[in-house]
């Protein structure tokens, strides 16, 4: 089953068809909100990494503006893997929640087309009222999630001017222009690190009305 499923992904993403991709997936006993409940997993252990990235980025500049050091070329070769790594982290749940938001709207999609599908009103009203309960619950979660997502570029933005200006100016006196930027750079990322917590129990919370 495992290698069924796995020849799917791979096929589904070199024909860039998502609608084949959920078909074959049914066919072989995954349906949507399968899909969904695994993608939202995905999307929260996404932003738990970027969490854990971002405090390492912030510890490592924390220490360099905590100390004269004569080795800025160490630090900056630091510096700048934790920026690639911190840009990836953020990439990976950019990623995430956008497949996220493409097997929703295929959900939802099928939910309102399968409505018209039912000879009995009382169980279509009861189906209905499911649905847009559903999508009110998802609605928010994507919502924190976006919110969490947006607080991540500024500090990208922060951690790139910092690594420049280390790459461009390896002297003493980068230590003292580094310090004035930390402090906001510190409430940038506490800020992300809260967006995200708030993120991750909206989905966990959408998780459990799914199953």
């Amino acid at each position: 089953m495992r290698l069924v499923v796995s020849i799917l992904v791979v096929w589904s993403i070199l024909t860039g068809c998502s609608s084949t991709y959920y078909a074959a997936m049914e066919k072989v006993g995954v349906h949507k909100r399968e899909i969904m409940v695994d993608r939202v997993a995905s999307a929260n252990e996404a932003q738990q990494d970027a969490q854990q990235q971002f405090t390492s980025a912030l510890d490592a500049l924390q220490q360099l503006t905590g100390q004269q050091t004569s080795d800025l070329q160490s630090w900056y070769q630091r510096i700048s893997r934790e920026y690639d790594a911190s840009v990836d982290a953020a990439d990976e749940v950019s990623e995430r929640i956008d497949a996220i938001e493409h097997v929703a709207e295929a959900l939802f999609d099928e939910w309102y087309e399968e409505l018209s599908l039912y000879s009995d009103s009382a169980l279509r009203r009861d189906s209905e009222a499911k649905l847009k309960q559903t999508e009110k619950n998802y609605g928010y979660m994507l919502e924190a999630m976006r919110r969490a997502e947006q607080t991540m570029q500024p500090i990208l933005v922060t951690l790139l001017d910092n690594t420049l200006y280390l790459k461009h100016n390896l002297n003493a006196q980068a230590i003292d222009a580094l310090e004035r930027e930390f402090s906001s750079l510190e409430r940038d990322i506490e800020l992300a690190i809260k967006r995200m917590e708030i993120a991750i129990n909206e989905s966990n919370r959408f998780i459990a009305g799914l199953k």
